[in-house]
């Protein structure tokens, strides 16, 4: 298995900007990556939240399958979340989720009125792990490119706040990422999707491990079909050296790029890397 640390110093001064910030918020976003809702939920965004209003939003929805969409719904709802799916780069859910951000933020609007003060925006704030699609996601709330988006990790590196009408102003916070990676089979998951820079990871390491979970989560087929080469008796690391062998002159290197951006494109179809914990 990988090891994994990744915290370079403008995540940890976004982070302190972050919570000092978090104080003019009145509602959350916290956006996740569908195909790994559990690992890419920060552990202390809750800490920091506090009894602030919280939305999850599951993004990438195109990623994972369809019936799968609900079941996450209705996991999240247990767990006394209230979660959203969209697809930023599409524009799926994004009309819901600002509704849904509105109203979670009317109260405060209530109680100034009663102590006779104005309306102002309702102030959110969109947050999680790098490139999950908070960048993006933004760009249709606001309807036009207003902040810079690519899916790489790292590309917001300053808070921004943006006006997306008379009602809600959004602040852009760059990725964050706990200092240490504790839970390492998660952040194996994170590097897999792209979640966390490359800085911070082997990628013959990772494209293994990615193997070796596809095998794990019954997916064989899906490399079967795309590669044309058996994956069974192969462990992960083996079947990147085979791989490489067949493809790409034994640059395995090469051919482990290749496979994560496989993945990471959507090129071997909606694969979740995990389920909702009742369906494991």
């Amino acid at each position: 298995m990988a090891i994994i640390q990744w915290y370079p110093g403008h995540i940890a001064k976004a982070e302190q900007e972050l919570k000092r910030q978090l104080k003019n918020v009145d509602v959350v976003l916290e956006v996740l990556d569908a195909r790994i809702p559990l690992a890419s939920q920060h552990p202390q965004v809750s800490q920091w939240v506090g009894s602030k209003p919280r939305l999850l939003v599951i993004n990438r929805q195109d990623m994972i399958p369809e019936e799968l969409h609900s079941q996450w719904v209705a996991w999240f709802q247990s767990q006394g979340y209230s979660p959203y799916l969209t697809d930023a780069q599409a524009g799926k859910g994004i009309k819901s989720l600002l509704k849904a951000a509105q109203k979670a933020g009317e109260a405060v609007n209530e109680k100034r009125r009663s102590r006779g003060m104005r309306d102002r925006p309702v102030r959110a704030v969109v947050m999680g792990f790098p490139n999950v699609g908070k960048s993006a996601l933004i760009n249709r709330l606001v309807g036009r490119k207003i902040v810079q988006s690519a899916r790489k990790a790292g590309v917001t590196r300053q808070l921004k706040w943006v006006r997306i009408s008379d009602q809600i102003d959004l602040l852009d916070a760059p990725g964050v990422i706990p200092p240490k990676l504790k839970d390492q089979a998660a952040a194996i998951k994170l590097a897999i999707c792209d979640d966390i820079g490359e800085a911070g990871y082997d990628l013959q390491n990772i494209a293994s491990d990615l193997i070796d979970l596809l095998k794990q989560l019954h997916f064989t087929d899906v490399l079967e079909n795309r590669y044309h080469l058996e994956v069974s008796n192969f462990t992960g690391s083996a079947y990147l050296s085979a791989l490489a062998t067949q493809r790409h002159n034994q640059d395995k290197e090469r051919t482990a790029r290749e496979l994560l951006n496989d993945f990471r494109k959507g090129l071997m179809g909606t694969i979740p890397l995990e389920l909702p914990p009742e369906l494991v």
